[in-house]
């Protein structure tokens, strides 16, 4: 009963709070300005840390309450010592001043009482304030960086040190005759290139004393004796001992004028054996680089150039390396290649750098009838050009020798390819000949030989040539005469194609003489003879080219045309014999063969009509089809060479079939009647005789079908006996070991002896007479 007594109650306590709360709101200002509290309803007061510019109780609705900076007087406050005050809006902390820290590891503190400041040791922070080759010095509220000798602080970074170049700022105490080489913190002093340290001095930076190496350091070689030589060293020596630096171009002349003495009249330089002689050239060709690069180092910065009564010339260049290409020339030779090849690794800083190319016309005097190595590639093309393996080459110096030096000691194998031009005599007549770009190649026991690799020739002409290397030594411009045929296979070549001209020769007189023999086969024998002697003559006396560059002329073209046609109708009337054969085989028991006029226009108008349809190809596609790249033959190029060797194949493909269709048939008649025993004894004799001429004729050039890159040897020598003893073949086979064609010749020997004959050779002769009146005319055996 007690709780519906009560609530009036409450209600009458809250709503007496509601309206105490409502007459206060009533009785504070509500314009007071930011950063002020109201005291009433008409006056404010500004909060802690801010004050009015009037009074401190204010009712003026535009005052304004502004923020009182306590760490200035007058109301500084005291923040200790080595501490900041530090104003904040209505308020204001003490901090440590820089370098200072408090013992708490706290930031902020508010009077004096609570300042434990003390100093901090940046020295110990991690990572270290002081970058570089530098050390950390701590002082009270602070630290320095100080650099280790050798290097200076950075303007741009006072905690970074870097390194100090005395060699460029001139802070180095090297010798005027050593160079100075910059170092990280410190720098060397080394002697020049071709100088060396004098006794007892060491290499050091105030210590080091250095002189110019001897020009040449090489003795002659053992059981040289020349007195030419030991003046030439003598001059040198006497160069070496009294060279200064201020005088290198004195010396310079002086001792190109003692090598062109020695070269324009060697002496008995002459008579040393020539891989001596080879090797004494190799030396004083490195002997002069050498030198030649140390003096340059003597002399004044830019170009210089000299020339000697004996047309000896020297052109070099001697300044800081720059970027970019270089390019130094005289009258015999220019060369072009880039700054940092000439430079070299590690030598940027050295000094200059020296590029020089040295022309000597009279050091090929000590260099004649060296040797030349061809590189791999450059081989393959010399046989691919002249259809032959590759023997050696002769060659003839067409140029000054060359010499080039740099300030790059290593340059067996340069980043970037030097360009050369080199001037040089007129191109020489010869053979199988080209003007190529070598250089002088040093051999494991100090002699040298030329050599090609890691050169090639960029373009020649007007009494220059162009060239690239990947490397540097003495160049000159050289005239290859090409070995390709070796004296061997020319001498079996001329022997041999002699012999079948006159074996080839008494076939002829024997088919056109000996009469028992006469028949369509001997038609055949006759014409095909008669086509190889005048091929072979063709070719023994014709064959190569004798224009001076090589170039096939009107004769050598009308050559070729010769050749092709005389070879071709060799192998038509090679068909022709199997046609021959078949039809005789055949009819022996029936049918009739060709008669001579069409055996005439097959064996010579088929070669004629191919020989004329190649020729009007040739010219009518302006290709050189009857210019061989050696000899007078056909081209291999644009497919010309297969209007020979299609027609080839084909008719010793024929012919093998003929033969084969041929002994087939006579098998099959002996098989099935009983001929005459005679007859048919006759006719295998002439198969098996045909077949051996097939072997003969169709085999050889079978071998040389398949002289193909690469050349073998053995085919080659084996192609090359075959064929230049045809003549011989055919004359054992058709002549000699005919029964009949014997007895004739007995009978010629009998006559020219003056001579009767016996009473047995007259019943011999009688005998053959009656057995070939038997016998038809076309049928003749061995």
């Amino acid at each position: 009963m007690g709780g519906p007594l009560r609530l009036p109650g409450l209600l009458c306590v809250l709503l007496s709070l509601s309206r105490a709360r409502a007459q206060g709101s009533q009785a504070c200002n509500p314009r007071c300005p930011p950063n002020s509290v109201c005291v009433n309803a008409t006056a404010c007061r500004c909060k802690p840390g801010f004050a009015s510019s009037s009074t401190e109780i204010f009712t003026d609705p535009l005052e304004i309450c502004d923020d009182i900076n306590e760490c200035v007087p007058p109301m500084k406050v005291s923040c200790g010592k080595l501490a900041d005050c530090q104003n904040v809006e209505g308020s204001y902390y003490c901090t440590c001043s820089p370098g200072y820290e408090l013992r708490s590891g706290g930031t902020n503190f508010t009077n004096e009482s609570e300042n434990t400041c003390q100093d901090v040791d940046e020295c110990k922070q991690n990572p270290r304030i002081c970058k570089g080759r530098s050390t950390c010095t701590n002082t009270q509220g602070s630290y320095t960086c100080q650099c280790l000798p050798g290097f200076e602080l950075n303007p741009e970074d006072p905690k970074l040190c870097t390194d100090v170049d005395e060699c460029s700022s001139g802070q180095h105490q090297c010798h005027q005759s050593t160079i100075c080489t910059n170092t990280l913190g410190s720098y060397q002093c080394h002697c020049r290139p071709g100088w060396e340290l004098i006794p007892g001095s060491v290499n050091g930076r105030n210590s080091t004393i250095c002189k110019v190496k001897p020009f040449f350091t090489w003795p002659l070689p053992p059981g040289v004796h020349s007195q030419s030589l030991s003046r030439f060293f003598e001059k040198v020596n006497n160069l070496h001992r009294d060279f200064k630096p201020v005088a290198a171009t004195d010396t310079i002349q002086n001792l190109i004028g003692a090598m062109d003495e020695l070269l324009k009249a060697p002496g008995d330089v002459e008579d040393i054996a020539l891989p001596v002689r080879h090797q004494v050239a190799t030396q004083l060709l490195l002997g002069l680089e050498q030198s030649l690069r140390t003096l340059a180092e003597s002399l004044p910065e830019g170009p210089f150039t000299y020339r000697s009564p004996s047309d000896t010339e020297l052109s070099l260049m001697n300044q800081k390396p720059g970027n970019g290409n270089v390019t130094l020339g005289q009258s015999h030779a220019r060369i072009h290649l880039d700054w940092a090849t000439a430079t070299g690794a590690g030598n940027s800083s050295t000094g200059t750098t020296v590029v020089g190319i040295l022309s000597n016309p009279n050091m090929g005097k000590l260099l004649v009838n060296a040797s030349l190595v061809l590189d791999p590639k450059k081989e393959e093309e010399v046989q691919k050009a002249h259809e032959g393996p590759f023997r050696g080459a002769r060659i003839q110096i067409l140029s000054p020798v060359n010499s080039v030096f740099l300030t790059n000691n290593d340059t067996e194998k340069l980043a970037s390819p030097v360009t050369f031009a080199f001037s040089h005599d007129g191109e020489i007549s010869g053979k199988r000949r080209e003007v190529i770009c070598a250089f002088w190649k040093i051999d494991s026991n100090k002699s040298g030989h030329w050599d090609t690799t890691g050169c090639w020739k960029l373009g020649s002409g007007d009494n220059s040539t162009t060239c690239q290397c990947n490397h540097l030594s003495s160049f000159a411009i050289l005239m290859a005469h090409y070995d390709i045929q070796d004296w061997k296979l020319e001498l079996i070549t001329k022997v041999g194609l002699s012999l079948s001209l006159v074996c080839l020769l008494l076939c002829i007189l024997t088919f056109l003489l000996v009469r028992p023999i006469q028949s369509s086969r001997t038609t055949v024998h006759l014409h095909l003879c008669v086509c190889l002697f005048v091929g072979s003559a063709i070719f023994l006396a014709g064959i190569e080219k004798e224009t001076p560059d090589g170039e096939a002329g009107p004769r050598c073209r009308l050559v070729a045309g010769l050749l092709h046609y005389c070879f071709l109708a060799a192998f038509c009337w090679m068909s022709l014999e199997g046609l021959v054969l078949y039809f005789l085989v055949v009819r022996v028991f029936h049918g009739q063969g060709l008669s001579t006029r069409w055996l005439c226009l097959i064996g010579y108008g088929v070669p004629l009509l191919i020989v004329a349809i190649s020729a009007a190809t040739a010219a009518a596609t302006a290709s050189e089809g009857y210019v061989g790249e050696t000899y007078c033959w056909l081209s291999k190029k644009h497919g010309f060479f297969w209007s020979f060797v299609g027609p080839l194949a084909f008719i010793i493909l024929c012919n093998a079939v003929i033969f084969v269709i041929t002994v087939w048939r006579l098998t099959q008649k002996f098989s099935e009647i009983n001929p005459d025993l005679k007859k048919l004894r006759k006719a295998r004799v002439l198969t098996v005789t045909a077949i051996a001429q097939l072997f003969v004729l169709g085999c050889t050039w079978v071998f040389g079908l398949f002289l193909f890159e690469p050349y073998s040897t053995v085919l080659t020598y084996i192609f090359t006996i075959l064929n230049c003893l045809q003549g011989l073949f055919l004359y054992v086979l058709l002549c000699l070991l005919n029964k009949k064609v014997r007895e004739e010749y007995r009978k010629w020997a009998c006559m020219v002896a003056g001579s009767k004959y016996s009473e047995f050779a007259s019943s011999t002769t009688g005998t053959s007479h009656n057995q070939t009146r038997e016998l038809r005319p076309s049928e003749s055996g061995m």
